[in-house]
């Protein structure tokens, strides 16, 4: 039990920025339903993209800024931009997120991108994590 502990005992770090409070459980079962949600709009949007080519597809990538202060928080988020279709998340630099993004607006901004790709994930989020 020592010997895995040493070993596993530094990369347990990540897991600091769970928050325990009697809400996290039903915060983490929202932001799930929501996903799954997400999960299958982005599926029948990519989907309908295949099959109706008149839809536009203009492929950008964008910045989205994060409120997320924890490496697991930014973790799940980044994962959860690249697990719906549409969008994948390239890299994570401090509060942002570099979002490749399947239909990117032209002209669009920070701000917008943020609230259109990251808005919904980041409030489910952050009920559980910090």
């Amino acid at each position: 039990a020592l010997v895995v502990t040493a070993i596993a005992g530094p990369r347990l770090a990540i897991f600091t920025g769970v928050r325990f409070t009697p809400m996290a459980p039903i915060h983490l079962v929202l932001y799930l339903s929501y996903f799954l949600v997400a999960l299958v709009k982005a599926n029948l949007d990519v989907a309908w993209r295949v099959f109706a080519p008149s839809l536009p597809i203009r492929p950008g990538v964008v910045r989205v800024r994060t409120g997320l202060v924890s490496p697991l928080g930014r973790l799940i988020l980044a994962n959860s931009i690249t697990l719906t279709p549409g969008t994948l998340s390239v890299d994570i630099l401090g509060d942002t997120i570099l979002i490749h993004w399947i239909d990117c607006p032209p002209g669009v901004d920070i701000e917008q991108a943020t609230q259109a790709i990251v808005g919904s994930f980041e409030r489910h989020i952050s009920g559980f994590l910090k």
